[in-house]
Parts: C-alpha cells; structure tokens; sequence
C-alpha cells in the first residue's frame, strides 16, 4: 500500500465537494469534504457503500487535492471514507496545516490513525471495533443506533473517551422516525448524550 499511494502523497480519491456539515458538533459548518475509497469495516446501512472498493479509485495527487480545497472560503476539510485510517495521512494533513486549513476526520478506528487532526469524529462499529490509541484522542463520539441494544455499545465506547469528548447517538437513517421516540426519552434520561441528525439529508445537501 505504501508503495501504491507513495507513502501518503497520493490517495485513493473517491470524490470531493464543498458543502455545509451534516452531522455532530460540527453540523452547519462549511467544510470541503474529502472521501477516500476503501473500507473494511462493511456496516450493512452504510450509505456509501460504493467508497468500499479501494481499486475502483485511481491514486490521486495529495497536494493537488489539498490546493483545490484551498480555493473555498471555509478554511477546513473534512476527510471520511470509507475508512480513513487504511492510510498514511501524514504528509496530506501537514501539507493541508501548511495552506492554513484546520483538519477534520471522521473514523471507525478500526485502525491507527495517522496525521495531524484539529478534530477527530470517532464513529465506532460493533464488528470492527476501534485501537484503543484512538479513544483519548477523539473531540467527538457518533454512535449510529439502529436497534435498541445499540445502546450498549454506545455507552461502552463512552467509556473510554476522554471526559471532553462531546457524545452524540445518530439514529441510522432508514429507522429514524421508528426509533426517534425512545432515542429521545434515552437522552432526556442520560443528559451526557446528544442527538445527531444527518442534517444535509433534510437539507438535500451533499
């Protein structure tokens, strides 16, 4: 892998915008969102799951992905996938701090995770479940809850974060309006959580 993406100076780009944030602390914010392809983690709701295949992504230029994001007047990128810790993100978040950009992540922490974050979003799967490393280091918590026992597991992630880390549940799309009811009533009795909505959904956003 090293040699296929020059240790980090290339990615596997699946495509770029520039757009409002839709989720967690950071949702309403203007960012250019950078999505990597590949991902190993596999949930069955994901709703992007094109971005699993690394090889349908041809290795893109780093510098050239960080000089586009440089044009728009939201000094900040956000990178997801897939999964952004299949790679080494070193040299891209250097080179993005270098043009002024504050550098966001959004990961399952499935794997290290590489590179200089001003923002890290740690989104934990059950299946793949996150290096312990990572869990001092995330601002911000994103549990997706699909079912009611995905409250356990939320709440064994919360655990082990840092005490700033901010703790949000995100209802999985599909079952929204299902569950939004005891979703609800769960934060109004465990106040140290919040919800997260995917706003650019309602929005009709990317």
């Amino acid at each position: 892998m090293k040699d296929l993406f020059d240790n980090g100076r290339k990615l596997p780009l699946m495509e770029e915008f520039y757009t409002l944030q839709g989720e967690g602390h950071n949702m309403g914010a203007a960012a250019y969102f950078i999505r990597i392809g590949g991902c190993d983690v596999g949930c069955s709701w994901c709703d992007t799951k094109p971005s699993w295949e690394a090889g349908n992504f041809p290795p893109t230029d780093a510098i050239e992905i960080a000089n586009r994001a440089a044009v728009f007047p939201a000094k900040t990128v956000v990178v997801t996938g897939g999964e952004p810790s299949l790679y080494p993100l070193d040299f891209f978040t250097a080179y993005l701090k270098s043009l002024g950009i504050k550098t966001m992540v959004e990961t399952s922490g499935a794997h290290k995770l590489t590179g200089s974050w001003d923002w890290i979003c740690l989104s934990p799967k059950k299946y793949s479940p996150p290096k312990s490393e990572i869990y001092n280091k995330a601002h911000e918590l994103k549990v997706v809850i699909q079912h009611e026992a995905d409250l356990n597991w939320a709440e064994q992630n919360a655990s082990l974060v840092k005490s700033s880390c901010l703790l949000y549940l995100q209802p999985e799309w599909s079952v929204s309006e299902k569950i939004m009811p005891w979703l609800t009533n769960y934060v109004m009795n465990n106040p140290k959580w919040r919800i997260s909505l995917q706003s650019h959904k309602y929005m009709h956003i990317p």
